[in-house]
């Protein structure tokens, strides 16, 4: 059994700022855990517009804080992102991501991040 504090993360690399700033990732399980998938607690700025496009990794984020529109890139189809909704990258989608006000996250990864992620400039992992 495990019990993880935001704080104990916060005071190791599992705390990770984008370099261009466009979101702080607080890995709170990564793949040497062991667990089959992580999960972190993401916090996007206010302002950010970026594009981001997991090749190798599904993802579900709920949305515990903010105001936010997620946009797909193939569709152009458009979804408000709010407290107690959740979303789902099932399929490997190119996205954008808006956020409108600061917005919090609480994301699931599959298969789990290594921990050091940061996104290249196709958006990618």
């Amino acid at each position: 059994m495990k019990v993880i504090t935001l704080d104990e993360v916060k005071k190791t690399d599992r705390m990770v700022l984008c370099p261009k700033k466009n979101f702080i990732s607080n890995r709170f399980l990564v793949e040497s855990d062991g667990m089959g998938y992580s999960i972190t607690k993401t916090i996007i700025p206010k302002g950010t517009v970026a594009t981001w496009h997991y090749k190798k990794h599904l993802e579900s984020c709920y949305c515990v804080k903010g105001l936010g529109y997620l946009v797909d890139c193939a569709t152009s189809d458009t979804h408000k992102i709010e407290p107690d909704s959740l979303y789902v990258l099932d399929n490997h989608d190119k996205h954008r991501f808006i956020a409108v006000e600061e917005v919090h996250l609480i994301c699931v990864f599959n298969p789990p991040l290594k921990g050091d992620e940061v996104h290249k400039e196709d958006g990618s992992y």
